[in-house]
């Protein structure tokens, strides 16, 4: 069913951290920092793909990403709606079942076998596609399945996630310099504000992870000799 009501933006922010929050999608760790894909610590880690199991959290943040999308591209803006592999796919699939659009998936890398495809489903040439993806971080993810959308002849100038981290400002430059427009729900500054409401965390962890979000890049580097 399409969405009809649009919540201010920042009801949808408070919501969503609140939502990830309620699920334990959301640790801090100041003391025994996460490592992240790159490699380098940080005191954060979201895990979006918790939200799947919840379907009253789950149904109500896919109305709000629903909404947030016609507000910002359009009603009319997509025909096709991809989801990235692996964490994008069941969030694409109930975000094409709400705007009433065929859904795709985008494979990280060719299959090995059969015809090599990393489009699956049907996609055809001059579609419109929205990209849906649970997260990102600096948007780097997001280039390589962009690509593999515009290999087939369809054009992509757009992508959705639940979680943005808000934190690294080249994030939306290297998007939108591909062509790319961002839309999210919330960032890590909205579940840290969150996180202070609700008392969801000691007061010591808090001011370590607004240290991190405040310069990321600096609290890294002290701890890895950076």
């Amino acid at each position: 069913m399409i969405p009809t009501s649009f919540p201010p933006r920042d009801e949808i922010a408070r919501l969503t951290a609140r939502a990830l929050l309620e699920v334990g999608a959301v640790h801090f760790n100041s003391e025994e920092p996460f490592t992240l894909a790159s490699g380098l610590p940080s005191p954060t880690y979201v895990d979006c793909r918790k939200l799947i199991s919840f379907p009253r959290i789950r149904s109500t943040l896919m109305d709000f990403l629903a909404v947030t999308v016609m507000r910002d591209a359009g009603f009319e803006a997509f025909d096709n709606v991809a989801g990235g592999e692996t964490a994008g796919i069941p969030f694409a699939a109930l975000i094409a079942e709400r705007l009433a659009l065929p859904m795709t998936y985008v494979r990280k890398k060719p299959k090995g076998y059969g015809r090599g495809a990393r489009i699956e489903g049907v996609m055809a040439e001059g579609e419109r596609v929205l990209l849906v993806e649970d997260l990102t971080t600096d948007g780097g993810s997001k280039l390589s399945f962009v690509d593999a959308i515009r290999e087939t002849g369809a054009t992509c100038g757009h992508t959705a996630v639940i979680f943005y981290y808000g934190i690294y400002p080249e994030t939306t430059e290297k998007l939108g310099a591909h062509g790319v427009a961002l839309h999210h729900l919330c960032t890590w500054w909205d579940v840290l504000e969150e996180a202070r409401a609700q008392g969801a965390f000691e007061a010591d962890t808090l001011a370590e992870v607004e240290s991190f979000l405040s310069d990321p890049r600096s609290w890294q580097a002290a701890r890895t000799g950076g």
